[in-house]
């Protein structure tokens, strides 16, 4: 059993990934297997309804979204990690979600009966909306979303601070375990 984590953020070392490596942890710690990828130098491009993912199985865009959504297929459980850029989740994010959507809904529906959900990082607001921007990707694909104590949402700008937020950092960390606790049951 394998739950892919997604880093949304352009840094390598920021703040989210550093989210993601924790949740991942936390993860594993409850005996399943984590892959995280993160889009830090990748320049993934918007679905540009072509459809032809009906017919062959996969996005054909050449822009290495392909490889993620086989890892997202054959996983149980996909999280997703977005910093707040002026309020909602980072443009390449949706895109990649929107693709991954796109091709599970094209196809054989492989998201339906994922576990998982969405997680904002930010320096001080947006969060919800973000939240709630990306969520909709999780519904809509007929995932499901365990809860936690808190949304999933942690504050920091700079490399680091995030762990400062300790509410933010134990919300996902129940989060992580949540999602890891809620495929095993349902495995």
């Amino acid at each position: 059993m394998k739950v892919v984590l997604l880093s949304g953020s352009p840094r390598p070392g920021g703040n989210t990934i550093q989210v993601v490596e924790e949740c991942a942890r936390v993860i594993q710690e409850q005996g399943l297997e984590t892959e995280i990828i993160s889009l830090a130098g990748m320049k993934i491009e918007s679905c540009t309804a072509c459809n032809r993912c009906a017919k062959e199985g996969t996005c054909v865009l050449d822009d290495g979204l392909s490889r993620i959504i086989e890892s997202v297929r054959d996983a149980e459980g996909f999280i997703v990690a977005s910093p707040v850029y002026f309020g909602t989740a980072r443009g390449d994010v949706m895109a990649a979600l929107q693709r991954i959507g796109m091709v599970s809904r094209s196809t054989d529906r492989f998201l339906s009966w994922k576990v998982g959900g969405p997680i904002a990082v930010a320096r001080r607001g947006g969060h919800t909306a973000t939240i709630q921007e990306m969520l909709m990707f999780f519904l809509i694909n007929n995932m499901i979303v365990p809860g936690s104590t808190y949304w999933n949402i942690v504050f920091g700008r700079d490399p680091g601070e995030v762990w400062k937020d300790v509410e933010g950092m134990n919300t996902v960390r129940v989060f992580a375990e949540n999602v890891a606790r809620l495929i095993k049951k349902i495995s």
